[in-house]
């Protein structure tokens, strides 16, 4: 019985098989993964946040009727709730902002129109969360 041929040298080799190379050391950082793994958390994190603000801010003494400018300025002097209100803003933005990026990488066909697509939502996402933290913050701080 005869033993199967080995490839001794590079010209036995055929044209269609690359010469075999060092495996490559992986990037350990996957901006893919860590947007999934963001999502999931900050969903959860969302829902919490949400459910808190919506209880204290409707449902306990007068609900919505004692809601206006004067209340909410009162509630962001206190460091909690504005840290509370600043946590749900960024995440809020943040996840939305990634969503429709993935909307947009599914369905826009041209690297251009994709390119422009995510260059506007970056602008409205940046500007949105500089706005609203100068908001809470010039309420809660008087800048």
């Amino acid at each position: 019985m005869a033993d199967a041929p080995v490839l001794q040298t590079s010209y036995d080799r055929p044209a269609s098989l690359a010469q075999p190379r060092s495996p490559r050391l992986r990037s350990r950082f996957n901006f893919e993964r860590t947007a999934w793994i963001f999502m999931r958390y900050s969903g959860v994190a969302l829902v919490i946040l949400t459910l808190g603000h919506l209880t204290v801010g409707l449902m306990i003494d007068e609900g919505v009727h004692r809601i206006d400018w004067a209340y909410v300025a009162d509630r962001w002097q206190s460091p909690f709730w504005a840290t509370w209100d600043i946590l749900m803003l960024w995440l809020a933005m943040l996840h939305g902002a990634n969503g429709v990026r993935t909307i947009i990488a599914d369905y826009s066909r041209k690297d251009s129109t994709r390119f422009w697509l995510n260059s506007i939502l970056l602008a409205a996402t940046v500007l949105t969360l500089v706005l609203g933290t100068y908001a809470i913050f010039g309420l809660a701080y008087d800048i």
